[in-house]
């Protein structure tokens, strides 16, 4: 009876190990989704990329869109590489469990025929009568009548395993069967991606090709670029300048006023007379800005207000959302190769549909609103952080305004090249930072 238990359980682990492929086909569903996803970002670039090719013959925004789409292709491969380790991982458990499951369906059959022969050298019907008869008292008849119904009932129980076990074989096999079926699809997917990952180099060394052999007219474009990230870098930090100014101006001038009032107060309470009045000029003053310490080069830092805005964009890292619904990097912060050429950027360069709206990725108080070659650009105060937000157009903001996280502040204009783009900025008090550090991941 006991062998008959730990059979039974052993079939029932079998059992619930086969119920327990339904998660490993959601994690194949979400591999599958992600696929998809990526699939269609590479035919918004390549659509993206024939609408550049058709009206204009500049051919670095060509490179940007064809290293995102070669960044794309590479995912999708990773992508699949994925499910193939998962389906690798599906066969060898697979196979594991067929094989226990073999070696258990053997051991099942084996006692089942024992039980069988035992039972055909015992079966004439007074053998039975005299196991029970031969008892010692009436309690050990019913016993025995007992023993010899468990054990009826045990032979029909191992008939019924043996026929579950096989169920679950058979299905485990097909299963597996399956599982190999598509591990051959995914190969063959993996090698067209391949080639088209490859196809997709060589469209990029072509591009590279183009750019040097453009000689001059590259460098026309690229110092042309770079007369116009002069103008919006030396924008930005003329813009920071004046906030520091007036920020240590301002608390300045409420320092002067808080003494002012205090003086004035000591005076009145000297003189017995409006010492109520003193009192309240002073609570007045220190609702207006709260006294808070300040370090030398946080001069921004001059209210607790400011303060906690500062805080709340520094824990926001990586989670910024980007200015633009859609877009791709054209040009990243820091060093750029642009054929033979190299472009240093403060920013970076988001290409997008003209006429996008321009949303704020964090709130704060308008300090710039400037024209420059026929488009405009803003600039935002974040505590000691500021973003720059250039080559815009129909914006409607003024200096000094508060605005609110996702708030749209215009519109993306053409860029140098004819094609829409916006230029953002990421810098504190003391240097530019990457945007890209700071934006969520796509």
């Amino acid at each position: 009876m006991i062998r008959f238990v730990v059979i039974f359980f052993s079939i029932f682990i079998f059992s619930a190990a086969v119920i327990a492929q339904a998660p490993a086909t959601k994690e194949q569903q979400e591999l599958e989704k992600e696929r998809q996803q990526l699939k269609r970002d590479i035919e918004e670039t390549q659509g993206q990329l024939n609408k550049i090719r058709k009206t204009t013959k500049e051919i670095i925004s060509q490179k940007a869109l064809i290293e995102r789409k070669l960044s794309l292709q590479e995912k999708v491969i990773d992508n699949i590489n994925q499910d193939i380790n998962f389906l690798n991982n599906t066969i060898y458990k697979s196979q594991k469990d067929i094989n226990k499951m073999q070696l258990l369906l053997d051991t099942l059959k084996r006692d089942y025929a024992k039980s069988m022969i035992y039972s055909y050298k015992n079966r004439s019907n007074s053998d039975f009568l005299n196991f029970i008869f031969s008892a010692s008292s009436f309690n050990d008849a019913i016993k025995r009548i007992t023993y010899l119904k468990s054990y009826r009932n045990y032979r029909e129980m191992q008939g019924a395993n043996i026929l579950r076990t096989q169920e679950l074989l058979r299905n485990r096999i097909s299963e597996l069967g399956g599982t190999k079926k598509k591990k051959s699809s995914v190969l063959q997917v993996q090698a067209k991606e391949a080639d088209i990952l490859q196809s997709q180099q060589e469209e990029k060394n072509q591009v590279v090709k183009q750019l040097k052999a453009q000689g001059k007219e590259l460098n026309n474009q690229v110092a042309a670029k770079k007369k116009q990230m002069m103008k919006v870098g030396n924008a930005i930090a003329a813009a920071i300048r004046r906030a520091i100014e007036e920020a240590k101006r301002a608390t300045a001038n409420e320092e002067r006023k808080a003494r002012e009032a205090e003086a004035k107060a000591t005076k009145n309470t000297a003189s017995g007379s409006t010492e109520n009045t003193g009192t309240k000029k002073i609570s007045k003053l220190s609702k207006k800005v709260t006294p808070v310490a300040i370090t030398p080069g946080k001069e921004l830092l001059n209210t607790t207000e400011a303060i906690t805005l500062n805080n709340e964009f520094t824990k926001n890292q990586h989670k910024l959302p980007w200015p633009v619904d859609k877009g791709y990097i054209l040009l990243h912060h820091g060093t750029n190769k642009v054929g033979p050429l190299t472009v240093v950027s403060e920013g970076i360069s988001i290409g997008c549909d003209i006429g996008s709206p321009v949303k704020m990725i964090f709130g704060g108080e308008v300090v710039l609103v400037n024209n420059y070659d026929d488009v405009q650009m803003v600039v935002v105060k974040h505590g000691s952080y500021f973003t720059g937000y250039s080559n815009l157009t129909g914006v409607n903001l003024n200096k000094g305004q508060t605005v609110e996280v996702g708030q749209v502040i215009g519109k993306v204009a053409a860029n140098l090249d004819g094609i829409g783009a916006i230029d953002l900025i990421i810098s504190n008090e003391k240097s530019d930072l990457d945007p890209e550090q700071w934006l969520r991941r796509r």
